[in-house]
């Protein structure tokens, strides 16, 4: 292989290499080695985003501002408010209470179309990035992450893009009815409950300090109810979108592989697959988990920067996409 590349390389004149050509060795390279693994994207090694064909992510937010600030956003107001009240009030008995009025999936028969409809009425108050209806922002990371892993190969990472925020439906009337939930019980980073927070990797961590379980003899401590290396699947995570659509998802047959289904199910818990925390929970095979997670979250948070999609041209593909992984028609939610 190094003999053939090396002869590529003798064929390119000074220019085309500076420009062009050393590039696409180093994708031969990157291809053609031993132990090749899909995640290892053109943006995992290091490529020009253009060069690649696809644009490079925009370096600000849809208001100009760094991603994920939660110091001085132009949102900061509302931002803070939700935290303040998730950190407080989502406890062991909550997250619990939830499950049990969430997952018999008996708040109506509803398409994925019809509820992502839904939720153009839908702001995350606990987003600093954006202020667009999270119907938006659900097509924007489905078409970023098609962009950059096109083909029929990797088609489910596609749908989970526009899948994975589709949760906070709980937090709309048409859908949750008398149990609608306040945005701090649907949107947000999440953490696990029923042991100490990471204060140093979770936003506004002073607001834990009002949580009933914060103090608590077991849940207050750093390994609570859980066992080491138990597993991240094993942990209650605080309630939110995320579990809710994995369950939903999974309840109603869908046939994603189980690596998206984490993706949708792990994205908000960003003080694990970004700040590395509750390290000391984890499985073995949290390491393949943590790498798809990872994957998925570039796309989720730097697509926010985009420029809004045509939704009503990209439906038909998606529509398609419902129909393969068992998904089309009314599912129970």
């Amino acid at each position: 292989m190094e003999n053939n590349m090396k002869q590529k390389a003798s064929t390119c004149n000074d220019s085309w290499v500076s420009a062009g050509c050393a590039q696409w060795l180093k994708i031969f390279a990157h291809l053609h080695r031993p132990s090749f693994d899909p995640l290892a994207s053109f943006a995992v090694m290091g490529l020009n985003a253009e060069f690649a064909g696809y644009q490079p992510f925009a370096e600000k937010n849809m208001f100009g501002g760094e991603y994920r600030n939660y110091e001085s956003s132009t949102r900061q107001s509302v931002v803070e408010k939700t935290y303040g009240e998730m950190h407080q009030k989502q406890t062991v008995e909550f997250v619990k209470s939830m499950q049990e009025k969430w997952m018999k999936f008996n708040h109506g028969e509803f398409t994925i179309m019809e509820a992502i409809e839904m939720l153009d009425e839908l702001v995350d108050d606990s987003d600093p990035d954006v202020d667009i209806p999270n119907s938006i922002h659900d097509f924007q990371t489905a078409e970023r992450i098609r962009e950059q892993w096109p083909g029929e190969e990797y088609d489910w990472f596609h749908l989970v893009g526009l899948l994975h925020d589709m949760g906070k439906v709980m937090a709309l009337k048409k859908i949750a009815g008398e149990d609608l939930l306040e945005q701090w019980a649907v949107v947000g980073d999440t953490f696990p409950v029923g042991c100490a927070p990471a204060e140093d990797a979770v936003v506004f961590p002073e607001s834990f300090k009002g949580n009933p379980d914060y103090d608590h003899p077991v849940y207050g401590t750093k390994y609570g109810m859980y066992k080491p290396n138990c597993g991240i699947g094993n942990l209650m995570i605080s309630w939110g979108h995320d579990e809710y659509m994995y369950q939903m998802l999974k309840f109603n047959g869908c046939t994603i592989p189980e690596a998206g289904l984490n993706m949708i199910r792990l994205h908000s818990f960003y003080p694990w697959h970004d700040k590395r925390a509750y390290t000391h929970f984890e499985s073995p095979e949290d390491a393949e988990t943590l790498k798809w997670v990872k994957e998925f979250n570039k796309f989720d948070l730097y697509s926010k920067g985009d420029a809004l999609p045509d939704v009503e041209s990209l439906k038909p593909y998606y529509a398609k996409l419902l129909k393969k992984y068992n998904l089309d028609g009314k599912l129970k939610w």
